[in-house]
């Protein structure tokens, strides 16, 4: 659980500890790294998060030595440590990974391939720590005297399926080693989104506008990495939750009348959506433009379709070029105004250095003169 920064100075002061901002840039740059090592050796897989996929391992006959060498070969190229989990279902694997990050002796691998194996690795496994237990859950089952995953096991069907519905049930069954939720090796994403929280307040709309448009570009640019469109648009602004005296929030959206992943076309939509729920005087902290609906590019189009999308589609890949070579802020629409101005959009006064994608940004080495 996270708490406030101002919460913790005094602590954070006391035990010299460091900190950070976030950097989503960084973050989301070391993922598609670490994503693309794990498909060179396992071509079967399904990224879950940024920092998180499944792997089918169902072919591969020495899964420990493959993955040992996946875990060296992830830590090589990117200094990344990773902790694998080996197991018959998908629950099973996150109970394994748990333990392959907790205990130094797995070496980041660990697997569940036997029935004595998972009768100990799930007697010492808290049920609220259960994938898919969520914490309302996990506090009924507690009440009820079910601390471990080996209690939730040996609960009968019935009571699980009264406490945690179906989705409890498919739990249970993982658990006891019957796989219930099925791979998919690639499977469309239902939203994409970038939300951010302001370093200062903000009250004007177009000030608002302009960082929605800011976070609409960005969003556009996750999408066209992916190939994908998207049929739907969403906003949302608010204040801060802390400041109860001006407690405001509010979300607006709207299909699409084409699939899109152009900034500059959701920018008229954006402003209509944004006019309907803003309100003067609001010390706005946080807003984000939500994409869904998710197609791929090939996509059907309307027959209507007034734009011409191969001439879109040239200019948004010249764009997507020339950012890749000279950095993500070489290019951005007039409304999104200069660096100095987009600074105020998130509180990153403590974030690292975008190493991997800003050439701006890289790392400089300086070298002793050579002896002559």
């Amino acid at each position: 659980m996270g708490q406030p920064f101002f919460k913790v100075q005094e602590l954070i002061r006391r035990h010299d500890v460091a900190y950070l901002s976030s950097n989503f840039v960084l973050y989301g740059d070391m993922s598609r790294r670490v994503m693309s090592l794990v498909t060179e050796m396992v071509p079967h897989m399904s990224v879950y998060s940024v920092d998180e996929c499944f792997m089918d391992l169902t072919d591969v006959a020495d899964y420990m030595t493959l993955c040992r060498k996946l875990a060296r070969r992830v830590q090589q190229c990117t200094g990344i440590p990773v902790s694998i989990g080996i197991a018959e279902t998908m629950t099973l694997a996150k109970v394994a990974g748990k333990y392959a990050k907790q205990y130094a002796g797995y070496k980041g691998v660990c697997a569940i391939d036997t029935e004595e194996k998972r009768e100990k690795a799930l007697r010492s496994f808290e049920v609220g720590d259960v994938w898919g237990i969520g914490r309302r859950l996990s506090k009924k089952l507690y009440y009820y005297g079910v601390n471990t995953a080996t209690d939730f096991c040996q609960m009968s069907e019935g009571r699980v399926r009264r406490l945690a519905g179906i989705t409890g049930v498919r739990t249970w069954q993982e658990l006891k080693g019957v796989a219930c939720i099925e791979f998919a090796s690639s499977h469309p994403r239902q939203s994409i989104c970038t939300t951010r929280s302001f370093a200062r307040p903000c009250y004007e709309f177009d000030a608002l506008l302009k960082y929605l448009a800011v976070f609409a570009d960005s969003t556009c640019g996750k999408l066209r990495r992916e190939k994908e469109r998207a049929c739907r648009l969403s906003i949302f602004v608010s204040s801060s939750r802390f400041d109860q005296e001006n407690r405001y929030a509010a979300s607006n959206e709207m299909s699409l009348p084409v699939a899109t992943a152009d900034p500059s076309e959701l920018l008229p939509h954006i402003r209509s959506l944004l006019q309907e729920i803003y309100r003067p005087h609001v010390p706005y902290k946080q807003a984000g433009v939500i994409l869904s609906d998710i197609v791929t590019e090939a996509y059907q189009l309307s027959l209507f379709d007034p734009i011409d999308r191969a001439r879109q589609e040239r200019f948004l890949h010249a764009v997507d070029n020339i950012r890749g070579r000279y950095g993500r802020d070489s290019l951005a629409m007039a409304i999104q105004g200069v660096h100095e101005e987009k600074a105020v959009i998130s509180s990153s006064k403590y974030r690292s250095r975008d190493y991997t994608t800003s050439l701006n940004e890289v790392i400089d080495i300086v070298l002793p003169p050579t002896k002559k």
